[in-house]
């Protein structure tokens, strides 16, 4: 796996959200374990993870969702190696999952980690949108340790916080999922889709 500061536009000195040390590993050991054909990102950023994506299982290809500018043209960057195995979009994430619901697109491996308050949202489209046998994971589902917090959340995170709560409880009780959720980072949910 490259190293992330070898990317162009990482720079460790700020706040980058970018996959932590061991979210890293975790994510490889599933992927190489799953070996998917044709998989989902929603938040690309620089790319990052979508090249451990596509240089962990070689014969998938990957469509990735970035809103922002910069940081897609940034992932095209970084991920040019991959050739047309790879597709950058620059759009709102779930305007682009409606897209592809609507074209009856199917992916047997989706990685969400996009905005964490939106994951609620999101899911009952990437339902429809995952293959059967089909994984989706999402990172950060504890949102700096706060999912598991008791008592009064910050104002400012309670709707997120909220959100990440709503999200866990409804993939954790849908019987068509067969859900983990590990202490990895800052929390990784891993469902399998039984039906």
């Amino acid at each position: 796996m490259e190293k992330k500061e070898n990317f162009v536009g990482f720079n460790k000195d700020e706040y980058v959200p970018i996959l932590r040390d061991e979210s890293i590993s975790f994510l490889y050991e599933i992927i190489k374990k799953n070996q998917p054909k044709k998989g989902l990102e929603i938040g690309t950023y620089i790319g990052y993870s979508a090249s451990i994506f596509l240089s962990t299982s070689q014969n998938a290809s990957l469509e990735t969702v970035e809103i922002n500018e910069e940081n897609a043209k940034l992932a095209r960057e970084n991920l040019k190696e991959f050739g047309d195995r790879v597709t950058v979009f620059c759009k709102d994430a779930k305007d682009f999952i409606e897209e592809r619901l609507e074209e009856k697109e199917k992916y047997d491996f989706i990685f969400l980690d996009g905005p964490k308050g939106q994951y609620i949202r999101y899911l009952p489209i990437l339902k429809q949108l995952l293959s059967v046998e089909g994984i989706l994971v999402a990172d950060n589902v504890y949102f700096h340790g706060m999912v598991k917090m008791e008592g009064k959340i910050p104002h400012k995170h309670r709707s997120i916080v909220n959100n990440l709560r709503k999200f866990i409880s409804e993939i954790q009780s849908d019987p068509d999922f067969e859900t983990q959720i590990y202490d990895i980072g800052d929390g990784i949910s891993v469902s399998k889709k039984l039906a």
